[in-house]
């Protein structure tokens, strides 16, 4: 069964900038391959390469402008059908375009060395559906291989939520619960923080911000103060102009703030402090948690880094390789920093470093 991409066609999409030079380059590495293939009748010179070459990238130009063009009413047909019809096109194409180019040359004189018409027009058909077919082939395997990273990204993110909201719902619940009678109106800020913050993380279509990363985390954090007292202590350290609205993976900060409240500090009798450190640094964010915490042998280092992984995963995804992520304990505190490139154009900046 076809993968359909994000606009619900199957066809790759070649009207992308990088989908077209792809096709002009192995319309010339075909050029290079005929090239340097020995042969004793061939006589290649410079002219030579360079009229093979402009043939070539004409070709390729040609079919790929007429797929781009083509591409809807292609997917509305089944794969199979679809697919033979855009490779019986591009052939279409060649054979037209050759028959010409062969007729020119041969009107002016110019046709010394140049196949047959038959060998020339059949061969740069021939030649051209196969490439085409390889190239879409190509492009399909890879649109669907994205198209799966992305649902795995996406289910990877809902199992962490998942995973989060029941633990995090019945340590809050128990909470309020020891202070309904003890302090009522701290006991509804708690209701009402809570209210907002799984609102928040159950908004639909996973998308978030930097700013609704960073409120999600407050909001969390007013709550575990609340159960833990004075055990529980918070230091924001924000710096510079911050990306607020800078698209990132929907709980990507308060899971690691959950790691650290659950693993460090409530297992630490006198408790302690948590750093939160925003920063941006030649168009890099960087994100660092750092809390004490009990030794890896006495403990298991700051939970077992399944949140961890998850969130350096999806942050590979939307990032790419810039995207990178680094945890561990040394010397009796755990830290966990990201950094994630900001785009020039994508990221509003607010000055003050405080979240609007």
């Amino acid at each position: 069964m076809a993968t359909p991409a994000p606009d619900g066609l199957w066809l790759p999409d070649l009207c992308r900038l990088p989908r077209l030079l792809a096709m002009l380059g192995l319309a010339q590495l075909t050029v290079l391959v005929v090239l340097l293939v020995p042969h004793p009748a061939a006589s290649w010179d410079l002219r030579a390469f360079v009229s093979a070459s402009g043939y070539a990238l004409w070709l390729a130009l040609s079919v790929t402008v007429l797929l781009c063009a083509c591409r809807r009413p292609l997917s509305r047909l089944p794969l199979r059908v679809g697919a033979m019809a855009a490779v019986v096109l591009a052939m279409a194409i060649a054979l037209i375009a050759s028959a010409i180019v062969h007729g020119l040359f041969a009107s002016v004189g110019n046709g010394e060395g140049l196949p047959g018409f038959g060998r020339f027009v059949g061969g740069s058909g021939a030649v051209v559906a196969l490439l085409t077919a390889i190239a879409l082939r190509y492009f399909y395997v890879i649109d669907r291989w994205q198209s799966q990273v992305a649902a795995h990204a996406r289910a990877e993110a809902d199992a962490l939520q998942a995973r989060i909201r029941p633990h995090f719902l019945f340590n809050s619940m128990n909470m309020i619960a020891t202070l309904l009678r003890r302090d009522p109106i701290v006991a509804e800020r708690a209701v009402l923080d809570l209210s907002d913050l799984f609102r928040a993380a159950l908004g639909a279509g996973g998308a978030s911000t930097l700013a609704d990363e960073v409120s999600l985390a407050e909001r969390y954090l007013s709550i575990e103060q609340l159960r833990l007292g004075d055990r529980l202590r918070v230091e924001w350290d924000r710096r510079g102009e911050l990306p607020w609205t800078l698209q990132m993976p929907r709980l990507t900060l308060q899971p690691i703030l959950e790691n650290a409240v659950l693993h460090g500090i409530s297992r630490l009798p006198e408790g302690g402090t948590i750093e939160v450190r925003l920063a941006i640094e030649d168009g890099v964010l960087e994100i660092g948690v750092a809390n004490p915490s009990l030794p890896p042998d006495s403990a298991p280092a700051q939970g077992a880094g399944h949140a961890q992984g998850s969130i350096a995963h999806r942050l590979g995804f939307a990032f790419g390789p810039r995207a990178r992520m680094r945890y561990g304990w040394n010397e009796g505190r755990y830290a966990c920093t990201i950094h994630v490139p900001v785009p020039m154009d994508g990221a509003a900046k607010v000055r003050g470093g405080h979240t609007p």
